[in-house]
């Protein structure tokens, strides 16, 4: 063999071994990947058990509670807002259970059937029929019967019943059997419409009624709904409607200016006849932000660690009160913006109980920069950071000077000193929103965010593991988002209803308040 050829085949040798080393390189990343993706599906396999037990022993704990002895329970008012929440906890829990597993429970034996819709409401009739009536086999189907469902709807005042009837076609040649699929449904099997489902969430979280009064207006109305019946649909909507809030939650943090506040509220277990605090934190983009949202987040304490949870690793800027959880906040990247609403609030105190002349000039000061804020607030944000350098920052300097002047005289210790002292500890929080035109003056966007929540919180017991106050945030979050957006919370929940069974994950942006637009009938 002569040396050219030689040369040919060692390079084919060559080009060969490389080959095969390429194909031991893939396969052993193969390897690898599947490695991974096994440890990832047993990791999955061990989070889901590990929640199935989670839940199984908190329904088994309220399923103690709500069928225990009568002793034991509270009566009255609070009594009837723990036994609803209690009821509906289960029914969160359930269909909890039920995505984990991927099939539904099974239920008790003894549970009451569905009674039938009374037939002197009135009914409207929608009829479901395949898009074709031809057999696969060429033959024409022949209509042999439907099958009829009913859903009860309500307006206020007015029940009335939607009928939804499925004809079932037959082809005579080959026996084959069609029928329209069964409409997508946020409760499957469910009675109530998503109108109805939508007035009762809003009824609770909106205008602040129990279940058990809703359960006496509809009985006025003509239908008697069993208060656990109301129950079982809020928690499983609440389930559902999870996935909003959280996707809500990333669409705040992903903007650079950030509001919070906390608010207690009593929280009433059961098993325990005493409430104790918790607390309800608003968070919400920047007032100068485009985003108009809410979040509420329901935590059994006021601890530092529920900011610090919820925020992650977001950094941006963050206006809040001078409450010391969010200090921790300020060494991991975010930056502090002061409430210059709060210092005032202090001088104005100071002046209402006292008269006090230097509270009186103190608060003028303050006006003044509150009056160049009303001038600038229309405007764009190089306009408004301008404006507030040249006239803004020095008033700000002259009252930090004045302050000082005057902190100097008065004694340590008094109401007086305590006010200024306020201000003087947290100046360049205070003021940092003069170098920057997207910062606004003070905290005031989310304190009337968080206003309807004192509306209704002698309303909120909420029974065991955070749930019903976490499911009342969430629901609460878009309502309130909602009407941000100046959309009629009403209108917005049943249309995400309806459309939440077949919206794909990956769209479910579209259903966030600050995106909905109205489903075309």
């Amino acid at each position: 063999m002569d040396a050219p050829a030689l040369r040919t085949l060692l390079l084919e040798v060559l080009a060969e071994r490389e080959a095969l080393e390429q194909t031991r390189s893939e396969l052993e990343q193969l390897t690898v990947r599947q490695a991974q993706a096994q440890t990832v599906y047993q990791d999955e396999i061990r989070y889901k058990d590990a929640k199935i037990a989670q839940l199984t022993h908190e329904i088994a704990s309220l399923r103690r509670y709500q069928f225990g002895k009568k002793g034991e329970q509270l009566s009255g008012i609070q009594g009837n807002l723990l036994d609803e929440t209690v009821s509906t906890d289960i029914a969160a829990i359930e269909t909890e259970l039920e995505i984990l597993s991927g099939h539904p429970l099974s239920r008790p034996a003894n549970r009451p059937k569905r009674a039938r819709l009374p037939e002197h409401l009135p009914r409207t009739e929608y009829r479901h029929e395949p898009d074709s009536t031809h057999c696969q086999c060429g033959c024409e189907l022949l209509r042999i019967g439907e099958e009829v469902s009913e859903k009860l709807d309500y307006t206020p005042g007015l029940f009335s019943v939607e009928r939804h009837i499925r004809g079932k076609w037959v082809c005579k040649q080959c026996a084959t059997l069609k029928q329209a699929p069964v409409p997508a449904h946020v409760i499957d099997k469910g009675m109530a419409t998503t109108g109805l489902l939508a007035h009762v969430l809003v009824a609770k979280y909106a205008d602040h009624l129990p279940l058990y009064r809703q359960e006496a207006i509809f009985e006025r109305a003509g239908m008697k709904l069993a208060r656990s019946t109301l129950a079982e649909w809020v928690g499983t909507c609440g389930v559902h409607l999870q996935p909003l809030v959280d996707a809500l939650r990333q669409a705040i943090l992903a903007h650079r200016v950030v509001h919070a506040d906390e608010t207690p509220v009593q929280m009433l277990q059961p098993g325990s006849k005493k409430t104790h605090r918790a607390y309800l934190w608003a968070y919400a983009p920047g007032a100068f932000e485009s985003l108009k949202a809410v979040i509420y987040d329901f935590t059994q304490g006021r601890a530092g660690e529920h900011a610090r949870a919820f925020l992650g690793d977001w950094q941006g800027s963050l206006l809040c009160d001078d409450y010391s959880g969010y200090k921790a906040c300020f060494t991991q990247g975010m930056a502090e913006v002061g409430c210059m609403a709060h210092a005032r609030r202090k001088f104005y105190e100071l002046h209402a109980a006292s008269k006090s002349q230097l509270a009186e000039q103190a608060l003028q000061h303050i006006g003044q920069l509150y009056e160049v804020e009303r001038q600038v607030k229309d405007l764009d944000i190089d306009a408004r950071r301008r404006i507030r350098q040249e006239r803004s920052k020095p008033l700000a300097d002259a009252l930090h000077l004045w302050m000082k002047e005057q902190r100097a005289r008065v004694p340590d210790g008094s109401a007086t000193a305590k006010a200024f002292d306020y201000s003087l500890k947290r100046w360049s929080a205070l003021t940092r929103y003069l170098d920057d035109g997207q910062l606004p003056i003070d905290n005031n966007h989310i304190e009337r965010q968080i206003r309807p929540v004192a509306v209704g919180r002698n309303n909120w017991l909420f029974a065991g593991s955070l749930r019903a106050g976490k499911r009342a945030a969430a629901v609460m979050t878009l309502v309130q988002s909602a009407k941000l957006n100046g959309h009629d919370p009403y209108a917005y929940l049943k249309d995400v209803l309806t459309r939440l069974p077949t919206q794909p994950a990956s769209r479910i942006d579209q259903l966030l308040p600050h995106n909905w637009q109205p489903q075309t009938p």
